[in-house]
């Protein structure tokens, strides 16, 4: 479970880095470089680390002991149907910017289907 929980920092490090989303992730959520200096980085990290592997554990259950192919298809779906479509719901009703929603809730699909993949590759 560890492996699927370091493979959303491995993604997220990447996604949300000024290499490609970052600069419009942190503007459509009216962050500045200073403001983004100033968290808690046992927190954020931390807590990251410890929701990550709850998630982890829930595709799991949710996957069983199914093969490769399944659990990658599984992990997409439920990052783009439960966790995308959800976050959808809240964007719309927050009036974010949909550019925000695409960076937040492509991480996701890719994340979880990553994890989905790792499932599936030790099963």
């Amino acid at each position: 479970m560890s492996a699927c929980a370091l493979v959303t920092f491995l993604v997220g490090g990447v996604w949300y880095s000024p290499l490609l989303f970052g600069k419009a992730w942190a503007a459509d959520n009216g962050l500045s470089d200073e403001a983004l200096r100033d968290g808690n980085p046992t927190v954020l990290f931390g807590g990251s680390f410890v929701l990550a592997l709850i998630m982890a554990f829930n595709l799991a259950a949710f996957i069983g002991p199914a093969g490769f192919a399944f659990s990658t298809a599984a992990g997409f779906a439920a990052g783009f149907g439960w966790v995308a479509m959800a976050m959808g719901i809240t964007h719309l009703f927050e009036r974010r910017p949909w550019r925000l929603f695409l960076i937040d809730a492509g991480y996701h699909v890719v994340t979880f289907t990553l994890m989905g993949a790792i499932l599936g590759a030790w099963k």
